[in-house]
């Protein structure tokens, strides 16, 4: 198993998709019939680095074995790939199926170019359970236009050296023990004044999102058509006011403003000047990069522990398999669709061979009991199946992109403003945001 490859996937979003006129989505005018369709072609959009070669040829492979019709694969860069898809998606012959950033499908179903799926979720699901941060961004309205294709989740990656020298020999699987643990490392390494036991940025939301999740908040919620910014609501408090207690009482006062490559918290692990972090498996070989004396013998992963008394939902990255609207195809896509997301591939393939996180939390438990399963990887996995992920707004880009939320977790961190008075703000600006028409 290539283990090298669970990274995050890339959900690069540009602004506002150009209008799709003329998409219908939900129909099309395909007369295509999967149980025998040779000759017929139908074009699948695969991102770069995403599904490797082989995984792909063995998903086309069992799709012509069964339906007689040949894939035509084409791989897409990230750079430019939003306004490339809204352009494909407008045209009379887009591409049938589509891979899609787990945070891009909202964009794209709004504008009427993806197929609506809700129909097929039994079919498509196999009865199991999707990861839900991969299935909640891919559904809008209660309607679903996306099949998750493979995740990567966050969870606690810590130097099980560091903590065994300050007498700790097992992951905590409670708040209490976990934050106990933190002051016993802390208190270890009290002579180093530059060691914080873990390091969290200032900037870094991913982090408070998991927070004001755990406290049972949002950061935003669509009401009956309409966007409301949330995190000024009673929970969202909470959780915003347990972010910043944990951000400052265990990380830095140089971190309040910082992200996390300015300084590269990788970097900071590998040298030694923390001892955990909230990441996704990328950085388990970063750091192991950066420091060859640290093996996967060093570190240790675990959910990141909630004071709610379960595990704070992880944020999740991935991506989903969509069908065109437009698609000549559609009967054929969703044939193809459904291989590629099968318990089947998905073990043999998505897990087996490129290493991602499968789509169900079934395969989750599958994937962890196998005989040859990387222990280091073991946090990521338990961590996905509490998932979450950002509001399924179209324009929750343009929030990413103006650095808004960024803004708003410094203040916080910093206490340059209340926690109350940033999330009044915060909220007014969601609100603006997030309902403007595309």
């Amino acid at each position: 198993m290539n283990t090298k490859r669970m990274i995050a996937a890339a959900a690069l979003v540009t602004a506002a998709a150009l209008s799709l006129s003329g998409c219908s989505t939900g129909t099309s005018s395909s007369s295509s019939s999967s149980s025998d369709a040779s000759g017929q072609t139908i074009t699948v959009w695969a991102m770069n680095g995403d599904y490797s070669d082989q995984t792909l040829a063995a998903i086309d492979k069992a799709f012509t074995k069964k339906t007689g019709a040949k894939v035509k694969l084409e791989t897409q860069e990230w750079s430019g790939i939003t306004t490339k898809i809204t352009t494909a998606l407008s045209t009379s012959n887009p591409p049938d199926v589509l891979d899609i950033g787990n945070t891009q499908v909202s964009s794209f179903a709004a504008t009427g170019g993806l197929m609506d799926l809700t129909k097929y979720k039994s079919e498509l699901s196999e009865g199991n359970t999707w990861i839900s941060g991969l299935e909640e961004p891919a559904t809008i309205d209660g309607k679903l236009y996306a099949v998750p294709a493979f995740a990567a989740s966050r969870a606690v990656i810590y130097n099980k050296t560091l903590w065994a020298a300050a007498g700790i020999t097992s992951a905590p699987t409670t708040w209490d023990e976990f934050t106990a643990d933190l002051d016993k490392v802390a208190a270890k390494n009290s002579s180093d004044s530059d060691f914080v036991p873990f390091y969290l940025p200032g900037q870094y939301w991913y982090s408070m999102l998991q927070f004001v999740w755990d406290a049972g908040g949002n950061i935003a919620v669509d009401k009956n058509g309409t966007w409301k910014g949330t995190t000024s609501n009673a929970k969202a408090q909470t959780g915003l006011k347990n972010w910043k207690s944990f951000q400052n009482t265990y990380s830095s006062k140089a971190s309040q403003t910082v992200d996390t490559t300015s300084p590269d918290m990788n970097q900071l692990m590998a040298e030694g000047k923390t001892s955990a972090i909230l990441s996704n498996s990328s950085s388990i070989a970063a750091i192991e990069k950066q420091n060859s004396k640290i093996t996967d013998s060093d570190l240790g992963t675990f959910p990141m522990p909630g004071q709610s008394g379960s595990n704070q939902p992880s944020m999740i990255a991935g991506s989903d398999w969509a069908i065109a609207a437009k698609s000549t195809h559609a009967e054929l896509a969703r044939e193809w669709v459904k291989i590629a997301a099968s318990s089947t591939m998905q073990q043999k393939w998505v897990f087996g061979h490129d290493g991602w996180l499968p789509n169900t939390v079934e395969g989750l438990q599958k994937a962890m009991d196998t005989s040859d399963f990387p222990e280091v990887q073991k946090g990521f996995f338990e961590a996905a199946k509490k998932s979450k992920a950002t509001p399924a707004s179209p324009n929750w880009a343009t929030i990413e992109g103006d650095k808004s939320v960024n803004e708003f977790t410094q203040a916080i961190a910093t206490g340059s403003k209340s926690i109350k008075a940033a999330a009044s703000s915060f909220d007014s600006h969601l609100d603006e945001v997030l309902n403007k028409s595309n």
